[in-house]
């Protein structure tokens, strides 16, 4: 049953040979004289589990032939009953030939999950060729030596083909083998033959449903025969015998509700349909039908069954109309007002809820004929919202008697119909109020000539009141007057003049000037409306032309030269143009220098009338008069200038910037800027001068390349900064030479010095003998600071400001200190040029 994975080894390779089916063969011609006195070992080794078997052959002559060798063992028990397969005769020749198509093996039945024991006989395995010599039988195939693998075995001698394990026809519904024969040389003595083995079906498995819990749903008031759903069962178990043909019934159903027995199922198909009456989804909404499905044809006693869940849910019709909660409904509403909800309509519906069978639709069927009132459904509680949707007028109408029809949104089912409790009344009382005034017409125009003296009555613009049943006055107002031209009666609302009507002013836009007034009753509280009066000014000749432009520009020299103007009226035609342009008399060089010539109606050139004219600003008279009825002129002054001009015939003199347009406050504002421009450069040079002054008053008497501390700041070594440079120089110089005031006492202390403790009194330190030997001053003045105290690092020769605590600045008065780093390598300061020179002989030389 290892199939391929046992490998096999025999004692003696010289002599015999062992196949990987086991079979042993002589790989030499034998003599009865040359077979080995002892037994051949045969070893067998499983290559996955490691495990080997060892066992003897037993060799003696054959009895057919002293030329064969064959393996002792036992005569096999021939079971007499044992169905026999014989091999189909062929040929005797050594050409092997085909077998008849005719001949077929019948299949081999053998029924599944048996019981034993085991390994149990199916069929015997024969040759015609076994009554002169002996063979050896095997079978090949799935479930002998391919997988499944030990399922069939068969005895090699006696052909007995046997099955190993129970078989599963779930599993494997048959299984396809190959027999041979061969001789014990192992050649093939009979055609393989195919073994057909059918594993016969066994009610070894339940039906099982497809789903534990089926869903379905029928609506309510369905018919007897309607269809609900299909449950279905799959079984194992062969579906063409008994073992695997279903049937299906109903156990329970429930609530048993009107009857028992509302449903029935197909026993075959698993279809569920209903058989009686009387669904009604408002009484029963669900029902639950528990299936049972048994195989063997539905045989209680021998097949096996199964059960699932049928839940079938009775889904809503529209078979309950809506129904209004009461038969009259109320509300009231002011005047006037709109989009506001005047009652709320309720309704019942037994359907399901939010659902097109429950949402109730509301329409007004009578009261309303000119549709001042609309009612729609809140979607949230169902109920009808009577809204006014059009002003109502109390004058008009007090009260509204509406009749409203509730209906769902989809018809009701057949054969209902709506109840008279669908149908309400609604009755809506109207509030009065306080309506504003209104005037009428509004807005009121007017025409009148402008020009109209003040106090002069233009008309009267009065307001009306809706209010026909109040007693109540209106008073007038002026609400807007842009102009301040008119004034209003506050009780008769007639309107007058207070100053003159211009229509060149800019409150006038196209003739039109527009006023607003204010009415205003006498009721609680008080209402007011407004009116615009527009009054269209027609024009009069009031207003003189004048030219345009008033600035030019003309060469000295006319080659031609001239300037064309024209002239501004801010009357309108006919009391505008066309213009007449004429020069003035005086002053009498104006006629002598200049002409002027019409063009057309509007325009006219003005040009020199010499050969030439010196450059300037002149003022030229030209009296313009208008077309009106009355007409008027004016005498208008053109500033022109004459210049000298380029090729172009431009200006070119220095005055043609302020001919330009550049006016006085631009010149003044550019002059301001460059004087303040000024007076910065002036501040910044002040400045300069100072800060190179102090820096002069720094500088050190000795060179700059061997002033270590010089150097020392310019690499930016961390230290003292600028301030650490503001020496003492009075104390280098004679002391001879020395103020008395100006030498500093002993007891004196720097007001930058650290003040470490009260100072003692010392003794006045005598100044330095003469001839000036500075070295003795030196030494002296070193001993003097050595015995203070209060002088380390602050001593006399080296004063430096203190930078405060926590400097992390070596003091410099201790270059020479031992605890600067004597274990360090300084000589990589010699590669560092001049400056750096000092510091190399002091920390870069040897020990002396």
């Amino acid at each position: 049953g290892r199939g391929g994975l046992v490998r096999f080894e025999c004692s003696n390779p010289s002599d015999f040979r062992i196949e990987a089916d086991g079979v042993v063969y002589a790989a030499r011609s034998l003599q009865h004289s040359t077979l080995p006195v002892s037994p051949l070992l045969i070893k067998a080794s499983d290559s996955t589990t490691l495990q080997q078997w060892v066992t003897q052959v037993r060799l003696m002559p054959s009895t057919q032939s002293s030329q064969q060798v064959q393996e002792v063992a036992v005569p096999p028990v021939m079971s007499k009953d044992l169905k026999e397969i014989v091999f189909p005769s062929r040929n005797t020749d050594s050409q092997l030939k085909r077998m008849k198509r005719d001949w077929v093996i019948p299949p081999i039945n053998v029924p599944e999950n048996s019981r034993g024991p085991f390994p149990q006989e199916l069929v015997r395995i024969r040759s015609d060729h076994d009554k002169n010599r002996s063979l050896r039988y095997s079978v090949t195939g799935p479930g002998a030596d391919q997988p499944p693998t030990g399922i069939f075995i068969i005895d090699p001698i006696s052909g007995e083909l046997s099955v190993n394990k129970p078989l599963d026809r779930e599993h494997i519904p048959s299984f396809h083998l190959r027999a041979h024969a061969v001789d014990l040389n192992g050649n093939q003595v009979e055609n393989p033959i195919d073994i057909v083995i059918n594993v016969i079906d066994m009610n070894d498995n339940r039906p099982e449903f497809t789903h534990q819990i089926w869903n379905g749903s029928v609506p309510e008031g369905s018919k007897p025969g309607t269809f609900v759903m299909t449950v279905t069962s799959i079984d194992k178990d062969d579906p063409k015998t008994a073992n695997g043909m279903l049937r299906y019934k109903i156990l329970s159903q429930t609530p048993e509700s009107p009857t028992s027995n509302m449903f029935t199922i197909n026993n075959k198909t698993g279809g569920i349909i209903t058989v009686a009456a009387g669904l009604d989804r408002e009484k029963v909404p669900q029902y639950t039908l528990i299936i049972q499905a048994t195989d063997m044809e539905g045989n209680p006693m021998y097949g096996l069954s199964n059960t699932a869940t049928a839940v079938i849910r009775v889904t809503d019709i529209n078979d309950n109309p809506p129904e209004f909660t009461a038969e009259t409904f109320f509300g009231e509403v002011p005047e006037n007002r709109v989009n506001v909800i005047v009652a709320n309509l309720t309704v019942t519906d037994k359907d399901q809820p939010n659902t097109p069978a429950w949402n109730a639709v509301y329409k007004i069927t009578g009261g309303d004929p000119t549709g001042r009132f609309s009612v729609p459904t809140d979607p949230t509680t169902n109920e009808g919202l009577v809204t006014v949707v059009k002003p109502i007028d109390y004058e008009i109408s007090r009260t509204y008697v509406l009749t409203v029809e509730a209906k769902n949104e989809i018809p009701l089912a057949r054969g209902i119909h709506s109840p008279r409790q669908s149908t309400a009344t609604v009755s809506i009382r109207v509030i009065d109020v306080n309506e504003s005034p209104y005037f009428e017409p509004n807005p009121k125009l007017i025409k009148l000539e402008e020009g109209l003296l003040p106090e002069s009555t233009l008309t009267t613009f009065t307001a009306q009141d809706p209010d026909r049943f109040m007693q109540q006055t209106i008073r007038y107002s002026k609400l807007s007057d842009p102009a301040n031209w008119l004034k209003i009666d506050p009780n008769t609302g007639r309107i007058s003049t207070i100053a003159i009507l211009d229509r060149e002013s800019p409150f006038v836009k196209n003739s039109l000037y527009n006023a607003t007034f204010l009415a205003s009753d006498s009721g609680v509280p008080p209402a007011s409306g407004t009116g615009t009066l527009q009054i269209y000014l027609l024009d009069i000749n009031d207003n003189a032309p004048k030219v345009f432009p008033q600035e030019a520009e003309i060469c000295e020299k006319p080659e031609p030269n001239a300037i064309n103007i024209t002239a501004l009226d801010g009357d309108l035609n006919p009391n505008a143009g066309p213009f007449a342009f004429e020069l003035a008399h005086r002053p009498s060089d104006v006629r002598r220098n200049w002409t002027i010539t019409r063009i057309s109606g509007d325009y006219a050139q003005v040009s020199l009338k010499i050969g030439f004219l010196e450059s300037g600003i002149y003022e030229i008279p030209i009296i313009i008069t208008d077309s009106g009825n009355l007409p008027m002129s004016n005498t208008s002054y053109l500033r022109i200038k004459v210049c000298q001009c380029d090729i172009n015939g431009d200006c070119t003199d220095q005055q043609h910037i302020i001919a330009a347009g550049l006016g006085t406050g631009a010149i003044i504002s550019i002059l301001l800027c460059i004087i303040i421009l000024l007076i910065l450069v002036l501040l910044f040079v002040v400045w300069m001068k100072r800060r190179d002054k102090e820096r002069q008053a720094k500088q050190l008497l000795i060179d700059p390349e061997d002033d270590v501390r010089d150097n020392i700041l310019k690499y930016d070594e961390e230290g003292g900064g600028e301030e650490d440079q503001d020496y003492d120089l009075s104390q280098l110089q004679q002391p001879d030479t020395l103020e008395p005031d100006a030498i500093k006492p002993v007891g004196i202390r720097r007001l930058d010095e650290r003040p470490l403790h009260p100072e003692p009194q010392y003794p006045m330190r005598s100044a330095a003998p003469h001839p000036g030997d500075i070295g003795d001053f030196i030494n002296e003045g070193l001993k003097a600071a050595d015995n203070d105290p209060t002088a380390p690092p602050y001593d006399s020769l080296l004063v430096f400001d203190y930078e405060g605590s926590g400097s992390t600045a070596g003091s410099l008065s201790s270059l020479n200190s031992s605890s600067s780093g004597g274990d360090q390598d300084y000589d990589y300061l010699n590669d560092w040029g001049p400056r750096f020179r000092k510091l190399a002989d002091m920390y870069g030389g040897s020990d002396d």
